[in-house]
């Protein structure tokens, strides 16, 4: 028995990386798994289907329940003949897990529209189309009487929470990401839905490129960015027993579970009239000098 037993879930870019990891996870607690991948390069260029099967067999060795998926997320139709196809298989859906995406990193001075449009694109609309689908079909059943316990899992990332150098793209787009999920949590909680996010910390063809020092395995015995660490929170996110937890995101990496703590209201001088400009500068000084320091950009020193 799992702790996902008979539970359905559609994992996005499922064929490598963080996404295989969390598609042998869910499998291995009894979940049904659509195992979604194009195949695209890091750079979202190309087609390959191979790998998505190839993770769907090996699940099926071990006994589970998988079909492959290779339906483009950032495309409308698509997001709903991918929800269609859980359902068909397995005649319900009950996990949707965000996970596909790719990189144009570059310097803000040097990038591109090209490049900034292709990464709104993967990130934010291919988080938009699938999840929106899966949420008619479970507002339907909600309407229809029947009991909705559904789950919603984006990807942000440390980038989106705190910004990366030569990451601008990528760090506002899973900026908004980590938006969209406090507004999915807090609109559709009426459903059974919630909606919760991660800022996974492990070694993806992103990351081995981006911070190569940071996701080497050091030869400890413990390999602390090996994806497979991240993957039991995001089984238990998708599970009967996360049912009381929606809009939050969790940093992960290793054995580390971190919950972000968000947006909040800081420090204030409240003058009780309208300012001068050329007082607003004492004003804000006293502000910074009283704040919380916050977290450094990536990359910086």
């Amino acid at each position: 028995m799992g702790i996902c037993d008979n539970r359905t879930v559609i994992i996005t870019g499922a064929a490598r990386g963080l996404g295989k990891s969390y598609a042998l996870a869910f499998a291995a607690e009894g979940a049904n798994v659509v195992v979604n991948d194009i195949g695209t390069s890091l750079g979202g260029e190309g087609r390959d289907t191979s790998a998505a099967d190839a993770v769907v067999e090996e699940i099926k060795a071990a006994g589970g329940n998988a079909i492959a998926n290779y339906e483009d997320v950032t495309d409308w139709d698509a997001g709903k003949r991918i929800v269609e196809a859980a359902v068909e298989a397995f005649g319900d859906l009950h996990v949707v897990v965000n996970n596909a995406g790719i990189v144009r990193d570059r310097m803000f001075v040097s990038a591109t529209l090209d490049e900034w449009d292709a990464t709104m694109h993967v990130h934010l609309r291919g988080h938009f189309c699938i999840a929106r689908h899966a949420v008619d079909y479970w507002r339907g059943r909600a309407k229809e009487g029947h009991e909705v316990d559904a789950r919603i899992i984006n990807t942000t990332s440390g980038a989106g929470l705190q910004g990366s150098i030569a990451q601008s793209a990528y760090s506002t787009a899973k900026g908004g990401i980590a938006s969209l999920t406090l507004v999915q949590a807090a609109e559709l909680g009426r459903y059974g839905i919630t909606s919760n996010a991660l800022a996974p910390s492990a070694r993806t063809r992103m990351t081995e490129q981006a911070f190569a020092d940071k996701m080497a395995t050091g030869g400890d015995a413990f390999d602390v960015m090996h994806p497979d660490n991240i993957a039991p929170t995001v089984v238990w996110l998708g599970s009967p027993l996360s049912k009381d937890v929606t809009g939050c995101i969790f940093e992960l990496e290793g054995g580390k579970i971190m919950l972000e703590d968000g947006w909040r209201e800081g420090p204030v001088v409240d003058k009780g009239a309208k300012w001068e400009p050329a007082d607003v500068g004492d004003a804000v000084s006293k502000l910074i000098e009283e704040r919380v320091e916050p977290r450094k950009v990536w990359g910086t020193a």
